[in-house]
């Protein structure tokens, strides 16, 4: 199985006849959390050492599981396979990814069921799951005179509110703030969660599923990023505005909640 530049091979062989730059054996791995963190320092030390790679022994007796020191059984084959799946699929992130990663397995049900398990998960992850839905985040930026807007310079093209797509690693709170200052070189405070939009159709050109914020802006809003213009728009000016994305919606769901002085909603 190949992923990304990545080759993935699942063996059931002797490790002695096993050529790689670096080996792991994860028999001694007694739960999740040790297993999960054997194969991120592995990964970690085998990148750092420019390998490109890598190869994990499983050997265990047939059908043994490995004790937890909670006197309850260890992880089975499958658990064992999904863990490993799991952290080989965040190890491709890495701006050099391993040529090929192997797997070596001493007997026949482990083999098999780390054939199944770990192909199937990834393949799932990368043909199904890799398309989407993508999260994305919006703030709406108030000020005294209004609320903030960008008028976008990449289609889809109209005002928007300012937002973009979470970076991995990212919280949507830091996601949230940092488009902001990327878009309107303004920075949010009393940040607060509106509201999660899920439409498939809310977005033209994929599924996204996108968390709106309502914060203060400090500072005076000035484009920057993939935004033409930004500026401030007053509450009874926001809906006869041509937006993008599902954002006249998102709007009209604010002023619902504004105070009986702001423009009704039409």
């Amino acid at each position: 199985m190949k992923i990304r530049d990545t080759e993935l091979k699942i063996l059931k062989k002797d490790t002695g006849e096993l050529v790689c730059d670096a080996l792991l054996n994860v028999t001694s791995q007694k739960d999740e959390k040790q297993l999960r963190q054997a194969l991120a320092r592995a990964f970690k030390s085998a990148q750092k050492a420019q390998a490109k790679s890598v190869a994990f022994a499983v050997l265990r007796r047939e059908g043994k599981r490995l004790p937890r020191k909670s006197g309850r059984e260890g992880l089975s084959f499958k658990a064992m396979a999904k863990i490993m799946a799991q952290e080989i699929w965040k190890s491709l992130r890495s701006p050099n990814p391993f040529a090929k990663i192997i797997i070596c397995l001493d007997q026949d049900k482990a083999f098999k069921v780390f054939e199944t398990e770990i192909y199937s998960y990834l393949n799932h992850l990368w043909n199904d799951l890799s398309w989407g839905p993508y999260v994305t985040v919006d703030a709406i930026i108030e000020l005294k005179e209004g609320i903030v807007l960008i008028e976008r310079s990449n289609p889809p093209y109209g005002w928007a509110l300012p937002g973009g797509f979470v970076d991995y690693g990212e919280s949507l709170e830091q996601a949230v703030v940092r488009e902001a200052w990327e878009e309107t070189h303004m920075k949010l405070v009393h940040l607060r969660q509106f509201h999660t939009y899920s439409d498939p159709q809310r977005d033209p050109r994929f599924h996204t599923i996108g968390t709106v914020f309502i914060a203060k802006g400090k500072g005076q809003p000035r484009s920057g990023d993939d935004a033409k213009a930004a500026k401030i728009v007053r509450s009874e000016e926001l809906l006869k505005l041509d937006y993008a994305f599902d954002h006249k919606t998102v709007i009209k769901d604010y002023l619902r909640t504004r105070s009986p002085k702001s423009l009704p909603v039409r």
